[in-house]
């Protein structure tokens, strides 16, 4: 699935990588992970959008190739309400897919 079929969409993108950091917010929100054609890799959500990137840099699982691509791209989406967007989101793509994202464990923890 690509990024387009989420709603709401995410407001903001930055490249996935060390030199891009200092433009994420820092506030919290949701986010996910695409390739360069913008499939959905990860989604997820943080209090520090920005420190959550950075922990996503450093797990060699969320930087490695995958049969779908690498993560290119860091989208986000600035809000409160954290655990109904990803809840959301995560519905959304198990919809088009039947699953969660290829880099999504099957029963992480998620708000309500």
């Amino acid at each position: 699935m690509t990024i387009d079929k989420l709603s709401p969409l995410p407001s903001a993108r930055e490249n996935f990588k060390r030199s891009c950091v200092k433009f994420v917010s820092e506030k919290s929100g949701c986010y996910v992970l695409t390739t360069f054609g913008g499939v959905v890799l990860y989604i997820g959500q943080a209090i520090n959008i920005r420190s959550r990137m950075v922990d996503h840099l450093d797990d060699p699982e969320k930087t490695k190739e995958t049969p779908l691509g690498r993560a290119l791209f860091f989208y986000w989406l600035e809000m409160d309400n954290i655990g109904k967007v990803e809840r959301t989101w995560l519905n959304i793509h198990v919809e088009h897919e039947g699953r969660y994202p290829l880099l999504n464990k099957m029963f992480s923890p998620v708000s309500v």
